[in-house]
């Protein structure tokens, strides 16, 4: 079987057409991230749905030319982080760029009962394995409290296989790490379906991101089932999990950034049964589904497309000379 590549970017492109209205996307053509990646269309409104940090490789020396900037009629960004990197770094112009955010599956299963003292805590880690698996594997090692346990499933297949075939390789060494720890089982890939099916079931959500995310859907998904999340405040993240997430400080020394995941862990392990975390935890369900849910997502995307059609039929969008 041919796995075809479905990470958060294609994702989130097959929500919105599902849920967008067909008839305006047929007028629009978007492109994702990478600049140009496919040809520009000369009687559509041309979108660049900007996913990608401002200074990955494949983009940054695109928007270092500021000829290029008024090849598409709108930049649509995944976070106001994501934006202000782009708007300070290449001074784009202000006038076509809007944020719209991540979304998530509106029929994500979210916790019913959370968990009560003195019982098992789960914790799942689904991210890509360069991301922090280390920093999470380490962490897990200094864990003291053998109710708390972690399952992984970390890999790179999900990229399709001949991502899978290059790279996994380099991670085998992470993996192996992952079997040896008795409170960690490695599971390794499973499909996005097969993890939002169970996501509820697990206490805890850990990502101690070591890649500047400019969204996080896991970390989305992770709040939407109820899971008491912790991450570093590095990139967007801070921004996607809002007050609902515990944010442990970014520290570019991986195993002091290990030690600060261990204790937040523990930490977190003794509260979870409260009242209050409870109540913190419901609060956090309500808002995910409500603000991201990609039946939410697709009017905002809906009065986007329309506007952009507007104003393409009206003025034509003249695309001054950059001297």
């Amino acid at each position: 079987m041919i796995i075809k590549p479905k990470g958060g970017t294609e994702l989130q492109l097959e929500y919105l057409c599902k849920y967008a209205k067909k008839e305006l996307l047929d007028q629009v053509q978007i492109c994702t991230s990478v600049p140009e990646k496919i040809p520009l269309s000369k009687d559509k409104v041309n979108i660049l749905w900007q996913k990608n940090a401002f200074n990955q490789p494949n983009l940054y020396p695109w928007f270092k030319d500021k000829t290029n900037h008024y090849k598409y009629d709108w930049y649509v960004f995944n976070s106001h982080w994501n934006f202000e990197r782009f708007r300070i770094t290449f001074d784009l112009p202000l006038n076509r760029c809007l944020v719209i955010k991540n979304g998530i599956d509106p029929t994500i299963k979210s916790k019913t009962r959370f968990p009560m003292k003195d019982k098992p805590i789960r914790i799942i880690h689904h991210c890509t394995p360069w991301r922090g698996l280390s920093v999470l594997l380490g962490a897990m090692q200094l864990i003291k409290n053998p109710k708390i346990t972690l399952d992984v499933f970390s890999n790179t297949e999900l990229y399709g296989k001949e991502f899978h075939e290059k790279n996994d390789k380099e991670y085998q060494p992470l993996y192996e790490q992952a079997k040896k720890l008795d409170n960690v089982n490695y599971i390794g890939y499973k499909s996005h379906e097969y993890i939002l099916e169970r996501m509820h079931e697990y206490n805890m959500f850990v990502y101690p991101s070591i890649w500047e995310e400019t969204s996080c859907i896991s970390l989305l998904e992770a709040m939407a089932a109820g899971c008491y999340s912790i991450v570093t405040n590095f990139g967007a993240l801070y921004e996607t999990g809002a007050e609902f997430a515990m944010y442990v400080p970014y520290d570019n020394d991986y195993r002091r950034l290990a030690q600060k995941f261990s204790q937040a862990i523990e930490a977190a392990a003794k509260t979870l049964h409260e009242p209050v975390i409870h109540q913190h935890l419901q609060s956090q369900i309500n808002y995910t589904k409500s603000y991201y849910s990609w039946k939410k997502q697709a009017v905002s995307w809906n009065r986007f497309l329309e506007g952009a059609i507007n104003v393409k039929q009206q003025t034509n969008m003249v695309r001054p000379t950059i001297k």
